[in-house]
């Protein structure tokens, strides 16, 4: 009995391991190629170490094209969607989670309905609304399309539900108005499931192409993966180096930011499944 549990865990360790080399795999490619002389990239056969490190890659990255800008403007559209579906999500979840009204079965419903529609479906008609309030070409433009996520109001619910009700009575005794009792109480104790929330929304936005592919097209305002198009296609042709070098830079801040938050993205994850 003890040596199939060694085993069976064995094997489950392999699995992951494996799974997790597949999955690394093109990661540790891109920081090769990107420390590559060009005459190694192309070269036959697989070598993850370069015969010297081109760190001059990394420069022609930062001088040639303003990385740094595109940086900045993920940052401000990331972290401005993620402000505006917090306000949002957050008293939309928690009516949901902790008040009684008509017709909350069917706003549910709506909800988990919404889960199953690819915003690019809706992509034509909001491009064509933004182009009727001239948004185009605009911070708005990247930004207002995401202000409601069903995710996040569905990710909040889940968490808001297990949170006693009898606290939510205490403050209204208290003389706590219901907006005070959200923001100073309910968000508060779902400090897991909002930093869970975030990287999903900054990851998805950061990583994301093809809103701001058609929403934008100046260079000024391109977020990092639409920024990468442009260096790849105005500024560095085939010269993949310093091409994989920006896209080393691009994906750096959010690998950091998932290992400094991991603890509260599991903690956040496991508790909005405890309660339907």
């Amino acid at each position: 009995m003890r040596l199939s549990c060694i085993l069976s865990r064995a094997l489950a360790l392999t699995m992951l391991l494996v799974g997790a080399a597949i999955i690394l795999l093109p990661f540790v490619w891109m920081i090769s190629l990107s420390l590559k002389p060009a005459d190694e990239i192309f070269q036959q056969g697989i070598h993850f170490i370069p015969s010297r490190f081109e760190w001059s890659n990394y420069l022609e990255a930062v001088t040639q094209v303003p990385v740094g800008r595109f940086l900045l403007n993920g940052v401000m559209v990331c972290f401005g969607i993620l402000g505006l579906q917090i306000l949002i999500a957050v008293p939309c979840a928690y009516a949901l989670a902790q008040r009684d009204f008509r017709g909350k079965a069917l706003v549910m419903g709506l909800v988990l309905a919404g889960l199953l529609v690819p915003y690019h479906v809706t992509a034509i008609p909001v491009f064509l609304g933004l182009s009727k309030l001239r948004l185009l070409d605009s911070y708005s433009a990247l930004v207002l399309p995401f202000a409601a996520s069903v995710f996040g109001i569905f990710l909040f619910r889940q968490y808001f539900a297990t949170i006693p009700r009898d606290l939510m009575d205490a403050a209204r005794v208290d003389g706590l108005s219901e907006v005070s009792i959200v923001w100073r109480i309910a968000f508060p104790l779902a400090w897991p499931a909002a930093t869970a929330f975030a990287i999903f929304s900054v990851v998805a936005h950061w990583n994301d192409l093809f809103w701001p592919l058609i929403a934008v097209s100046d260079p000024d305002l391109a977020t990092p993966p639409r920024g990468i198009l442009f260096f790849r296609d105005e500024e560095a042709g085939s010269n993949f180096g310093p091409l994989m070098a920006a896209a080393t830079i691009i994906t750096a801040p959010l690998i950091l930011g998932f290992l400094l938050a991991q603890r509260a993205f599991i903690q956040g994850m496991t508790m909005a499944g405890i309660k339907g």
